[in-house]
């Protein structure tokens, strides 16, 4: 997803920040409770980048701010997932982010997407607008869990690869194989038969600095 794919979207959508009034009216799957998501809007200043289509919410990416003690309860099968270091979670200034999950082509609260919205650039462009938003807002620097680079895994997983990460100034600190992704991906055959597990389920956590946090 290059550049003119991404502004290409976001001439064809219409992209904007979650606010407490959208509870009710978008979908809010892997935000958790309501009482808990209108605290982090309350907080951060909103909880995920919304898209539409015309009237039609089409994509959201959804973020919540940095907790290096972030731990999933079920793994893979938890959004907290997305916000899980480890023993690698770097320290970074109070005032960060991480980014959760990618949910392009979500017209309702089911979990299916509609294909027609995939592969258009919304999810570089869902990024591209929480960079400058989060810049904008004085963030001092955000968080990222990228995926394998199979287009099935990233589709699964609702994320986006390294590679898109370090194109927007994102360094990659550090990659693991996640052996439970490594399990689905198998079980689901979102892979060719013999792919190495280094490509279908090394995940890598990704860091950039904001203009507000080198201050």
């Amino acid at each position: 997803m290059g550049e003119g794919m991404s502004r290409g979207a976001e001439r064809e959508f219409s992209l904007r920040l979650m606010t407490a009034d959208d509870i009710g009216r978008v979908p809010i799957g892997c935000q958790g409770g309501e009482a808990a998501l209108r605290a982090r809007i309350a907080d951060a200043g909103s909880a995920a980048v919304l898209a539409f289509d015309g009237a039609q919410h089409v994509a959201q990416l959804q973020f919540r701010r940095y907790d290096r003690a972030c731990r999933s309860p079920n793994g893979l099968w938890d959004p907290l997932y997305w916000g899980e270091f480890g023993d690698a979670a770097p320290s970074l200034p109070a005032d960060s982010l991480s980014i959760f999950c990618y949910h392009v082509g979500q017209l309702d609260e089911s979990e299916r997407r509609d294909a027609r919205y995939q592969g258009r650039g919304l999810g570089q462009a869902l990024l591209n607008y929480l960079l400058a938003w989060a810049t904008d807002a004085g963030f001092a620097a955000i968080a990222a869990k990228a995926t394998p680079p199979h287009r099935a895994v990233m589709g699964f997983m609702g994320g986006q690869p390294a590679s898109v990460y370090e194109a927007c100034g994102f360094a990659v600190e550090a990659s693991w194989i996640d052996r439970q992704l490594l399990d689905v991906v198998h079980e689901k055959a979102l892979v060719p038969e013999g792919t190495a597990p280094d490509a279908a389920a090394r995940v890598s956590l990704c860091v950039t600095v904001l203009a507000a946090g080198t201050e």
